[in-house]
């Protein structure tokens, strides 16, 4: 089984995205800590791009923020290795295609598996064009993670039946960001991913409140949080993993 799966072995999961280097990679370090011991059950790790297409304004702030600390992606999976001293929580990075171009897919990958990574998900990488960096992935045993967004109708059955790790199930159209509503009929896009595919899918993008996190865990396999957690590290700085904690222990009791 893959490591990513065994997340959604014992229940609804509830996986909590940060941007790494915001404000540091120290309480980078110490807020993924703090979101296992309340509970999550995969950590979802950005990697900053200066040009981070699929992000909203406060994971864009953040990735500004980070690289302006001087955040790389060395020095990421520094953190990364002093994390799995502790951590033993399956995790992703979520980046973009070009970062992982430019600093070599095999070299990329290769260190991601030795790190203990899981998973690799880029939103602005077509199912199309996968076969880039899929082949390489599957060689180190990470899952490349597909992303089924409310356009994809028409392409479901092939990423659903390609599925690596979970789906990625988009819940509304544009960037992230906390929405009051989501409207997308995404019970009908999980019943035509169940047709094709017994892999886990969970539902991100807008999704802030424990009343939401219910709704969308009552259709899916898991629940991701973004940008609301990100507001953390704006608001409280290196404070933020306690504030991180108490937030990932709510949103779990309500997806349970």
């Amino acid at each position: 089984m893959s490591n990513i799966k065994k997340a959604f072995d014992h229940g609804k999961a509830f996986i909590p995205f940060m941007t790494c280097g915001d404000p540091d990679l120290e309480t980078t370090i110490e807020a993924v800590k703090a979101a296992e011991n309340a509970g999550a059950d995969l950590i979802e790790l950005g990697i900053p791009f200066s040009d981070p297409t699929a992000e909203g304004p406060v994971i864009q702030e953040a990735n500004e923020r980070a690289l302006r600390g001087g955040v790389t992606t060395d020095k990421i999976f520094e953190a990364v290795r002093t994390m799995r001293k502790d951590v033993r929580l399956p995790m992703v990075f979520m980046t973009y295609a070009n970062v992982v171009f430019s600093y070599g897919a095999e070299k990329f990958i290769s260190s991601c598996a030795e790190l203990g990574m899981d998973g690799l998900i880029l939103p602005d990488l077509p199912y199309e064009e996968r076969g880039e960096f899929l082949p390489v992935c599957e060689k180190y045993g990470i899952d490349l993670v597909s992303m089924v967004a409310p356009t994809s109708e028409d392409r479901i059955k092939r990423i659903a039946s390609d599925a690596k790790g979970f789906l990625y199930i988009v819940s509304s159209l544009g960037v992230t960001g906390v929405r009051k509503e989501i409207k997308t009929d995404l019970s009908g896009i999980l019943a035509m991913v169940r047709q094709y595919t017994d892999t886990p899918a969970a539902i991100g993008f807008g999704i802030s409140t424990p009343e939401q996190a219910k709704r969308m865990a009552e259709i899916s396999d898991g629940v991701i949080v973004g940008s609301a957690i990100v507001k953390l590290f704006k608001e409280h700085g290196r404070e933020a993993p306690v504030y991180v904690g108490e937030y990932v222990e709510k949103m779990k009791k309500a997806v349970l």
